[in-house]
């Protein structure tokens, strides 16, 4: 294994981890936004209005993402897996 096989396995685990983690980051920054807007019209500063909705909205995405997440996760370990075995 050379320095370029570990850079393109290294890019290639900083992009899986943007696919995984970004259908969660996004749910989270659009339920934060809206409960931003929400606290700015109504001048509520509540500091649980800020916190709970968006650990239920997480934890919502989390179930609807698993699949997703799931999948890529195992997709980029087949690929680790066989260039594990070509390599020896």
């Amino acid at each position: 294994m050379n320095g370029a096989d570990v850079l393109d396995i290294a890019r290639d685990s900083i992009w899986v981890l943007i696919k995984v983690s970004s259908p969660v980051m996004l749910v989270a920054l659009f339920v934060g936004l809206i409960i931003a807007l929400f606290q700015a019209l109504t001048q509520i500063q509540e500091m649980t209005l800020t916190f709970v909705p968006k650990i239920i909205a997480i934890f919502i995405s989390l179930f609807i993402f698993f699949p997703y997440m799931g999948e890529t996760l195992g997709d980029f370990m087949a690929v680790i897996a066989e260039r594990i075995v070509n390599l020896g």
